[in-house]
């Protein structure tokens, strides 16, 4: 897969409000060292650029004294023609010393303001909602972060230490040029820049165009390429592996013409650049040369002008690069802030409270709920599950029994009606403290990239290895860990991978025990094992529901028999509640889907 930065044009408002939002992290209150580090590097910088424009003049000298032109001072004259090549030296090396020094002293500022940065954008995307994380592509996501923190980096790099600097730099060799020669060298050089700028500004504002399109089609095939990898299973299981290469080859055939055509513009502007800067060099040095002829300068002055023209040049050549990147980094930077701009769907009330669970009694009262405001999930649904009780909500597809549980959750906010635990809105309580109160299992239990005991362990961090081994007993999982050649330190792979159904959904069974919630959301957690493997798994649920209050969300009537309540949803409406037998006596619905199911369970 290959990678590059996307590229688009930046509002220069919005461009100085992303470099506004990443001054306080080189500047943060209440840490004087990153300040004093900050005003050390600067100082570095000054002396660095002080000693470079001054080494050209030593270098004059030497020039001088060995052809025996010009006046020395008595300094000069001191040391001689050796003495001042040693000192012409030891200012190239005081220059990358003073250079080296600024970099080193600024390093801990600008990787503390990386990684704050970083975790803030992490935390945050933590805090969306569910609704913002369906919507958006993970990959896409993770290449806003990259690309956000690595124009953070490069901004703090080039911006402070790069184009302020070549302009003190410019500066100070126009006043040096003009005060030692006259004003028509600096109208050269003068020149020259000007048309140097404006030429590489215009090329790179037509070669961002180019790249943006060049980077739309990387972006489209690293979205097809990671979209197919985390697909890999359901790939295999159509034999579409050419079909996917062939997606992702069309997708690079793009990328492949857009980065030809950001190539020759490249060559464009570089030869264009090179045109400038070689006339406005070639210019400087015959008037210099027409100088030494007339006896006006020595050789000396001629060789000083030569190196002055090519300390503007070495700089100047990166400078459409450094402006391209700029541009790049604050479109990166402003995404990323972006992010940061956008405010969760469900928030805490800035007076919300610990929950308190006394007993862990759920009441739903009228709620109505749809992911669209123009089409109604739930419609109106009242229910109350007694705190140490269990009920079970079943019904056809689309009927909103997951709803239920991403309600009590509060994944989403309910448009009308409540949601309260023990009298308790859910909306007015902490989200923190209402998801330590309750434990979830779902239908597809997602691990980790890591060990069994760490994925066990993630319900409660601080877990001891006695109490991660009692939660896998109970779940009944602990004597097939124990069997593994690596036991609790068995790597599970990616999403669980190297584990069957069952014994994923056992290791979430032990994680949710050890979390040791007072409410238990069961969300279909086995309906998608097959019948043995899901009886097995139910008796390690029926021991995870003891002393807790249950929602058991479930498609298979069968797991359900048992529970103290049961209501039957259909079209966001309860139609039938009651127990199974209850149920079955009275013939509605849900005698019928009990009916249906056990007729497929006989077919099969």
């Amino acid at each position: 897969m290959r990678r590059h930065t996307l590229t688009t044009t930046e509002p220069p408002a919005r461009g100085w409000q992303t470099i506004s939002r990443v001054a306080p992290y080189l500047w943060p209150k209440g840490e004087p060292w990153a300040k004093r580090r900050v005003v050390l590097a600067l100082l570095a910088l000054l002396a660095a650029k002080l000693v470079a424009v001054g080494t050209p003049y030593l270098y004059k000298a030497a020039v001088d004294s060995l052809t025996g032109e010009g006046e020395a001072a008595a300094w000069m004259l001191a040391v001689g023609a050796i003495g001042l090549t040693v000192a012409y030296g030891m200012a190239r090396l005081m220059n990358v010393g003073f250079q080296q020094l600024r970099d080193a002293v600024f390093a801990r500022v600008a990787q503390r303001a990386l990684r704050r940065i970083a975790l803030q954008t992490f935390r945050h995307i933590h805090r969306m909602s569910l609704r913002y994380h369906i919507s958006r592509k993970t990959g896409g996501l993770s290449r806003i972060i990259e690309r956000g923190v690595k124009g953070v980096e490069f901004l703090l790099r080039f911006l402070l230490f790069s184009i302020g600097p070549l302009i003190l730099e410019l500066l100070l060799i126009g006043i040096i040029l003009w005060t030692l020669f006259d004003f028509w060298y600096l109208a050269v050089v003068v020149g020259v820049i000007a048309a140097y700028v404006v030429f590489t500004f215009k090329v790179t504002e037509w070669r961002v165009k180019q790249r943006k399109r060049m980077n739309d089609q990387d972006t489209d095939a690293n979205q097809k390429a990671i979209d197919s990898l985390l697909n890999f299973e359901t790939v295999k299981y159509f034999g579409a592996e050419e079909r996917e290469a062939a997606r992702y080859d069309a997708a690079m055939k793009g990328y492949e013409h857009a980065a030809l055509q950001t190539t020759y513009s490249l060559a464009f502007l570089n030869v264009g650049q090179s045109f400038l800067i070689t006339g406005g060099l070639v210019i400087v040095m015959v008037m210099a040369a027409i100088g030494v002829q007339e006896g006006r300068l020595t050789v000396g002055d001629f060789v000083m002008v030569n190196s002055y023209m090519v300390q503007i040049t070495m700089p100047l050549n990166f400078l459409g690069t450094v402006y391209r990147e700029i541009r790049q980094s604050l479109v990166d930077m402003g995404e990323m802030f972006g992010l940061l701009e956008q405010e969760p769907d469900v928030t805490d009330r800035p007076d919300a409270k610990e929950l308190r669970v006394s007993g862990g009694e759920i009441r739903f009262d009228e709620v109505v709920f749809g992911y669209d405001p123009a089409r109604p999930i739930l419609k109106g649904i009242s229910l109350a599950v007694p705190a140490g009780h269990t009920v079970a909500v079943v019904g056809p597809s689309g009927s909103g029994k997951s709803t239920i549980g991403r309600l009590l959750f509060r994944f989403y906010d309910v448009a009308e009606g409540a949601i309260r635990i023990d009298g308790q809105d859910v909306r007015d309580v902490t989200q923190d403290s209402l998801h330590a109160a309750i434990g979830v299992v779902p239908q597809d239990t997602v691990l980790f990239n890591d060990t069994i005991r760490y994925n066990i362990a993630y319900g409660r961090a601080e877990a001891t290895q006695a109490e991660v081994e009692a939660a896998a007993k109970a779940a009944q999982i602990h004597d097939f860990i124990l069997d593994l050649p690596e036991g609790y330190d068995t790597q599970v792979g990616e999403r669980g991978l190297k584990l069957s159904g069952g014994e994923k959904q056992r290791v979430g069974i032990a994680r949710t025990l050890l979390k040791d919630p007072p409410i238990l959301l069961l969300d279909e957690a086995t309906s998608a094992l097959d019948t043995q493997t899901e009886q097995d798994i139910q008796g390690a649920l029926r021991r995870a529901a003891q002393g807790r209050t249950v929602i058991t969300i479930a498609h298979r009537l069968s797991t359900v028999a048992d529970a103290d309540r049961i209501v039957v949803l259909e079209d966001g409406r309860i139609v039938e509640a009651g127990t199974h037998d209850e149920l079955l006596a009275r013939g509605g619905r849900y005698a019928g889907l009990w009916r249906r199911q056990a007729a497929e369970r006989a077919a099969a």
